[in-house]
């Protein structure tokens, strides 16, 4: 068990040395949202003391309070000891500049196709007001469905997903936003229970990890819900039901874009005559794939 020393650090800027100090030692992982020691000590900070996110330096050097020592020790404790994930000890995430509900029954909330929408997909698909209907795969907390209702203010969003506890979260997050009456939530696995409809974009962020990196992962993913991030034993078994399956519901020109993490060897190996167009990310450039209806029933 983590030792705090609670007595010792008195202000601010020695709870953050000691926090990136000890996330170091401890070895954590960070792969949701902050990407080291510093910035995910420096938000737990600035979170626990009801501080605004982006407004550190001010408070270096303020002291913290008894009651405000003790919320701090518990919270880096259950990360260090526990190794959960800070999106799971606030309850929140961010992609950008929205905020989202999040907890154990969703995935934490970091694919790249949030930072796709709208211009990185823009070019292949026109006008904004062209986008009429649109659909999130494997919804989770609903972050890219609310994200695409803001991207294309025409569109009527359906958001799916197999897990009643996702859809329950998402529909927090959709009530937050006051968009109950553009997004549908639907459980279903993948296209099952959409009978006849259609869509000019789907987007999906599927389970893609391979068995034997599930095998693998660090201390912290193992708090997410594995249904949401086994893809198979070669992470494409989503991926297949989608691209045989999407088709059908897009509508003639429709578009379907799907990220595959750094699998694109794998995908491009399962469907040679696809000819996927790989957009590129700040941190990627072959993580997510875009391709058109008449592309999808051509290479089959």
């Amino acid at each position: 068990m983590a030792s705090i020393p609670a007595n010792e650090l008195e202000t601010v800027r020695d709870w953050l040395r000691w926090a990136v100090s000890r996330f170091s030692e401890a070895k954590l992982h960070f792969g949701h949202g902050n990407t080291h020691a510093y910035d995910e000590a420096a938000y737990l900070l600035l979170h626990a003391l009801h501080l605004p996110l982006d407004r550190l330096e001010p408070f270096l050097d303020a002291r913290v309070t008894q009651d405000e020592r003790a919320r701090l020790a518990e919270l880096f404790t259950r990360r260090i000891d526990e190794r959960i994930p800070a999106a799971y000890l606030t309850r929140e995430a961010w992609l950008g500049e929205f905020r989202f509900l999040v907890d154990e029954r969703v995935i934490i909330p970091r694919s790249f196709i949030a930072e796709l929408l709208p211009h990185g997909i823009a070019p292949f698909l026109g006008p904004p007001e062209t986008i009429t209907t649109a659909l999130d795969l494997c919804t989770g907390s609903g972050c890219l469905a609310i994200l695409l209702a803001h991207a294309y203010p025409a569109a009527d969003v359906d958001a799916v997903d197999i897990s009643a506890e996702a859809l329950a979260v998402a529909q927090r997050n959709v009530s937050d936003y006051s968009l109950a009456d553009r997004i549908n939530l639907i459980r279903s696995d993948l296209f099952d229970n959409l009978a006849e409809k259609n869509y000019d974009l789907i987007i999906c962020n599927p389970p893609y990890v391979t068995t034997m990196a599930m095998e693998e992962l660090p201390g912290e993913y193992r708090h997410e819900p594995a249904q949401a991030l086994a893809g198979g034993d070669d992470g494409l078994d989503a991926v297949r039901t989608i691209v045989k399956e999407a088709p059908r519901f897009l509508n003639n020109g429709g578009t379907l874009v799907v990220e595959v993490g750094h699998n694109r060897a794998g995908a491009e190996s399962v469907f040679p005559r696809l000819p996927f167009v790989w957009l590129p990310t700040s941190s990627s450039e072959d993580a997510v794939f875009l391709l058109k209806r008449e592309e999808l029933i051509a290479g089959r």
